[in-house]
């Protein structure tokens, strides 16, 4: 369990740091600015790598674990077919955020930098939370079922909120507090990295 977990926690991490190195390197190519600051890639790497992989630490045993053969103690963190699903979602999420970032960009919008370093931290959330299994239904584990992951996800948009909307917080994160469409918006990606995570589930079934 301790082992199918770290898994877990490298695949998510490296994924999600994938979807952002994507957004940082192609973001200027399509002719805007520096699409993140610095102190928003630290800030969402604190999220994230930070208290999403506390709660992804003590996810509970498979429920196949006992009646499973066990794996070689030679293979590497990314067998099984996870290299390849780390890539792609990873790739899903810088695509997201890059096009939403677009979007806003070339419509003249000024909160589109907002756009990107919120839709990123709401994408690891869903991510995070679908994640929890390689087989089993997020719908069917429950939220609850890690409550310390379900804390962890909750904090999270907590604090991310509270930089958005906090006066002195957007200020010193130069951020632009974003409407409740926009912040919909933003959430909504999220809910397609965790669609396209469980549909994959359910078709490797």
């Amino acid at each position: 369990t301790i082992y199918d977990n770290i898994r877990k926690f490298v695949r998510f991490s490296v994924a999600g740091n994938i979807g952002k190195v994507l957004v940082m390197l192609l973001a200027p190519f399509l002719g805007k600015s520096l699409p993140l600051l610095p102190l928003h890639l630290l800030w969402l790497n604190l999220l994230t790598d930070g208290l999403l992989g506390l709660g992804m630490g003590v996810e509970n045993p498979a429920a196949d674990t006992i009646q499973r053969a066990p794996y070689s103690p030679k293979e590497g963190v990314f067998s099984r077919s996870a290299g390849t699903q780390t890539i792609w979602v990873g790739l899903l999420i810088g695509a997201l955020a890059l096009g939403l970032g677009s979007w806003y960009f070339f419509t003249g919008r000024p909160e589109w930098q907002t756009m990107i370093f919120t839709s990123l931290a709401f994408m690891q959330v869903f991510h995070a939370l679908a994640s929890r299994s390689n087989k089993e239904s997020f719908f069917k584990m429950g939220l609850l079922s890690n409550p310390l992951l379900a804390g962890m996800a909750a904090l999270v948009v907590v604090l991310q909120l509270m930089v958005l909307y906090i006066p002195f917080l957007s200020k010193f994160f130069e951020v632009i507090p974003l409407s409740g469409l926009d912040l919909s918006i933003t959430a909504g990606a999220g809910l397609i990295v965790l669609a396209v995570m469980e549909l994959e589930k359910k078709f490797q079934k």
